[in-house]
């Protein structure tokens, strides 16, 4: 067993969950850590995506009581029926650009200057939504979205396909810019990250079995732990941000890390790896 490998995973792991959440995106995040750490070759790249499965059960762990009291009451609620049919409608058109696009995406633009730049636009995105007049806000709570208004932060979620872009950043963002309250943005990127990172994880882990052996499972099982245990102190965390404060520290945290990682790349501080 390498322990240095078991670290790193350790490491990724705790970087998955500290960031999934965040609208700073952790596909970002751990292309830049995986750069730094050399762990960046094809088996690290299906790592990457099975354990957001760990974060994703720190979601379920978190709204477990909301969770298991609408689908008890998918037979007699229409409320219950209405948020379980606008998750499966956020979630179909990732589904789709993803099979369609996804390739290419990971092909092309899984770079620490594009992870950069995406950084830079998204946290002044960010700004920008924060400048809403206090009355465009339309949907306090996650039970009043209706169907387009599903369909259109499924659509926004797409964009996160770019690496650097953050799927919660987008969700949630872009929810609040469709005129959700911040917690309803907030409460439907999680429900909607369910079926998305795990129906992201299983794919990519059916697809690359070929590169997988038994010998992989202490590497993803600790990765898997580590993004859980962190991810359930960030999601617990976050919701009382929320309450309370807005989304701008991110902001500038995106902005700021954006500029560094762009002038490391371009002064040669940093070798970050193509």
């Amino acid at each position: 067993m390498d322990i240095v490998l078991l670290v790193k995973a350790a490491v990724m792991g705790i970087v998955e969950g500290l960031t999934e959440f965040l609208p700073i995106s952790s596909t970002g995040h751990l292309i830049l850590a995986g750069s730094l750490l050399g762990f960046d070759d094809a088996k690290a790249k299906v790592f990457d995506i099975a354990i957001q499965t760990g974060a994703i059960f720190a979601v379920i762990l978190v709204y477990w009581q909301k969770i298991q009291s609408t689908v008890v009451a998918l037979p007699r609620q229409p409320k219950a029926r209405r948020l379980a049919v606008n998750v499966v409608v956020g979630f179909l058109p990732a589904v789709v650009l993803g099979l369609i696009f996804g390739k290419m995406i990971k092909a092309h633009l899984f770079t620490p200057v594009v992870v950069a730049s995406t950084f830079i636009i998204g946290g002044f995105i960010i700004l920008w939504a924060e400048k809403r007049p206090p009355g465009s806000v339309r949907i306090e709570h996650v039970d009043d979205m209706t169907t387009w208004d599903a369909l259109k932060v499924g659509l926004v979620q797409c964009f996160a396909m770019i690496p650097g872009t953050s799927r919660s950043g987008s969700t949630i963002i872009g929810g609040m810019l469709l005129g959700l309250s911040r917690q309803a943005a907030t409460d439907f990127s999680f429900f909607l990250a369910i079926p998305t990172l795990i129906g992201a994880g299983a794919y990519s882990l059916y697809k690359e079995r070929a590169l997988l052996s038994a010998a992989d499972i202490p590497l993803f099982s600790v990765g898997l732990v580590f993004s859980f245990l962190s991810a359930w102190l960030c999601v617990r965390w976050l919701l009382k941000y929320i309450s309370t404060h807005n989304f701008i520290p991110f902001a500038w945290y995106r902005i700021a890390f954006g500029i560094v990682v762009l002038a490391t790349a371009w002064t040669g501080v940093v070798v970050w790896a193509e």
